[in-house]
């Protein structure tokens, strides 16, 4: 009998599971599955954002957007079209009734686990096809799955000790994958991302400023010290790179953010004989800031274009 089996319902940035169905089954099959479930959900940011993992006689399926990734486990002949809907209807009423900011700062396990009635009365329908009639699309989402075939995701895949990092760009190539490369979108620009950008800036503009003011100063009095100059424009090229992070997705982006602010915190502490503690304050506050705010802003998973 083809049926869905489970769903839930998976922050892509660290696996975080935010909500799931309850499931009774307790099959061997099943349980390994669900063990297949976590190891997918720690990949997921390297991942496509459609994929389908073939385990025996189940499937696993996943779409992944705006952060988040909606994964369900079904019997190997439940049809694929189906299995997307399913998903897509998911995504549409996660959306709907959770914003952003909450499943980003989230930080218990299941803390959405309310969500899991919708995801039963959903899986219900599902699993009897003739109560869903016209209540979807099933000639678009077979469109889209012809033009758009989800990533099939093999064991070998699955257990490699490397993840799926050795997998080259030209596999991925028309999967929709959900990279670091520095054209991949980041998520929605916030108010207070605006505002550590902004002062990033004005950082940079006063470390650029104080290392001109050094060099006059250096030609005019022999005695003066090169480094203090070096220091200054090491402060600027640290905050421009700040604003770099905030504005693209690069590879390591999280560490690369962490190191500039340390460089920022050194720069500072060694023109501490020029700079008073308010501004040694500003400086470093205005740092730490924009690396939260880097920290914040991640990367966002490919919109799917059915029905949306």
């Amino acid at each position: 009998m083809s049926m869905i089996l489970s769903a839930s319902v998976v922050r892509v940035r660290d696996g975080l599971p935010l909500s799931a169905s309850t499931d009774y089954e307790q099959s061997m099959g099943v349980q390994q599955c669900r063990k297949y479930f976590k190891t997918l959900s720690k990949k997921l940011a390297q991942l496509p954002d459609r994929c389908t993992l073939k385990a025996g006689q189940y499937n696993i399926n996943f779409i992944s957007s705006l952060g988040v990734s909606y994964m369900m486990l079904c019997t190997e002949n439940y049809p694929s079209v189906l299995a997307f809907c399913f998903l897509d209807e998911l995504q549409k009423e996660f959306i709907t009734t959770y914003n952003m900011m909450r499943t980003n700062t989230a930080i218990r396990p299941y803390c959405f686990i309310e969500f899991d009635n919708f995801i039963q009365r959903t899986k219900q329908r599902y699993n009897n096809p003739r109560s869903l009639s016209t209540k979807i699309n099933l000639a678009d989402m077979q469109t889209e799955i012809k033009l758009r075939p989800p990533y099939q995701i093999s064991m070998s895949e699955l257990g490699s000790t490397n993840g799926f990092a050795h997998l080259s760009a030209a596999e991925f190539k028309g999967t929709g994958k959900i990279s670091t490369a520095p054209h991949q979108r980041l998520e929605a620009v916030t108010l207070p991302g605006i505002v550590s950008f902004i002062l990033s800036l004005l950082c940079g503009a006063l470390n650029l400023i104080r290392g001109f003011h050094a060099i006059e100063s250096l030609l005019q009095n022999e005695g003066e010290d090169f480094s203090y100059v070096i220091a200054f424009f090491l402060g600027t090229a640290a905050c421009l790179y700040q604003c770099y992070l905030f504005l693209y997705c690069t590879g390591w982006r999280n560490v690369k953010s962490f190191l500039t602010f340390g460089l920022i915190c050194l720069c500072n502490m060694y023109l501490y004989e020029l700079r008073n503690l308010w501004q040694l304050f500003f400086h470093v506050t205005v740092g730490a800031f924009s690396a939260l705010q880097i920290r914040l802003r991640q990367p966002q998973g490919k919109s799917p274009d059915y029905n949306v």
